[in-house]
């Protein structure tokens, strides 16, 4: 019997299999949510480096006192990821949900990364 571990990687492996037959070159944004944070990045497989990054780990995030545990966190980085995004010249982009089912924070980081310019 598999672990849960693998499972969730099997999961996680198929959904980008998926994307990188669909994407097109166009550059992925991934979602890692545990149960305490949410961080999100703008990928480029082709070159395979990260563009821009945003968590909620970071030290202005940390100090303003929030939790990462909740939607309005998710919805705050995913503004935040678009806005970095732009300054990067990026607008669209391939949303990459990982082994995650698209509900709740993933939800709500994708929902706030579209309202704040980012297209996928």
């Amino acid at each position: 019997m598999k672990s849960a571990l693998e499972k969730n990687q099997r999961r996680a492996l198929r959904q980008r299999t998926k994307l990188r037959k669909t994407s097109g070159g166009r550059l992925r944004l991934t979602v890692f949510r545990s149960g305490k944070n949410i961080s999100a990045q703008i990928i480029d497989d082709l070159q395979g480096r990260t563009l821009c990054a945003a968590s909620t780990l970071e030290e202005t995030f940390r100090k303003a006192g929030k939790k990462g545990t909740d939607k309005s966190a998710a919805a705050e980085i995913g503004k935040l990821i678009a806005t970095r995004a732009s300054e990067k010249g990026v607008k669209q982009v391939v949303f990459d949900r990982g082994a995650y089912i698209y509900h709740g924070r993933v939800k709500a980081l994708a929902d706030a990364a579209r309202e704040g310019g980012l297209e996928f």
